[in-house]
């Protein structure tokens, strides 16, 4: 299939300032925008997009979830991840958007990433994050920081900003470590396995046992994580990811139904309708309208 499968933007579709390795952008995100008017439809990105808001208020659906746009609320999001913004009044703020291979570029292995889950996490809550006060001069000093060094682009500025990027990431992570976290770091990392798998095997593997096999653990120790730390049972997570992707596809309206039953692997269309309808209380046409008046 040649089309592609929602509208999805590469850096390179993006009017801003950019910094001459074309890996990364780094903006004032109201400029970037009205620079940008296409960002306000519904899309995905290839690269990993940071919005963080200084002033403004609306709501940004991220994933087909609704997040209110507040001071000093952080947005994270990964490659694939579907999202539009919608704006009461006006706003400011900064945005980043890099390629993971951008900090390999620069010398610091881009697996680091995977550490953070705000930047990895299934659950789309765990993107938004609330810079508590403590934090908020700190980090919008990283912020002009990198818009200076992007800027001037001298020698050593891609590896300033990508210092500057990370001590963000561990800044903001510092801030939502529980006790609890710390204590059980053996589970986190247990979990954070299991959702790349989900990721790499979602349209072809649908069990929780075939996970715990991968895990080398029982169907029943996975469960139990899940339901400790997501609150949700295996199941229940590896199926909202089925249904996430199927309301990705269905955003690009030049896809049938049809087409995204066979891509997500159902053995056939009216299985996949009634699955669908099961869990989000709307048949596929049904979701796709109310993107597609």
């Amino acid at each position: 299939m040649n089309k592609d499968l929602f509208p999805t933007f590469d850096i390179c579709n993006l009017n801003a300032e950019k910094n001459s390795n074309e890996l990364l952008t780094v903006d004032r995100f109201r400029g970037y925008v009205n620079s940008n008017p296409h960002l306000l439809q519904v899309h995905s990105h290839k690269y990993y997009h940071l919005v963080y808001f200084t002033q403004g208020s609306g709501s940004h659906l991220i994933d087909f979830e609704k997040f209110d746009v507040t001071k000093g609320a952080m947005y994270f999001m990964k490659p694939g991840q579907v999202h539009q913004w919608y704006f009461k009044e006006e706003y400011d703020g900064f945005v980043v958007n890099f390629y993971e291979n951008f900090f390999d570029w620069i010398g610091i292995n881009s697996s680091i990433l995977h550490e953070f889950r705000f930047l990895q996490s299934l659950q789309v809550k765990d993107h938004v994050v609330q810079i508590p006060d403590n934090l908020v001069d700190k980090i919008t000093g990283y912020f002009q920081s990198m818009i200076a060094e992007n800027t001037n682009n001298n020698h050593f500025s891609n590896l300033k900003i990508g210092f500057d990027l990370m001590n963000l990431f561990i800044d903001v992570n510092r801030s939502l470590e529980t006790e609890k976290e710390k204590n059980t770091h053996y589970q986190s990392v247990l979990l954070d396995n299991f959702q790349m798998l989900i990721e790499e095997n979602f349209k072809t593997k649908k069990l929780p046992k075939e996970y715990a096999e991968l895990l080398y653990i029982t169907p029943n120790h996975l469960n139990a994580l899940c339901k400790d730390i997501f609150g949700l049972p295996a199941g229940t997570i590896i199926r909202n990811r089925v249904i996430l992707e199927a309301k990705r596809l269905l955003v690009n309206k030049e896809i049938s139904v049809t087409e995204i039953s066979y891509l997500l692997n159902f053995q056939d269309v009216s299985y996949f309708v009634k699955f669908f309808k099961k869990y989000t209380d709307f048949t596929p046409e049904q979701f796709r309208k109310k993107y597609y008046v």
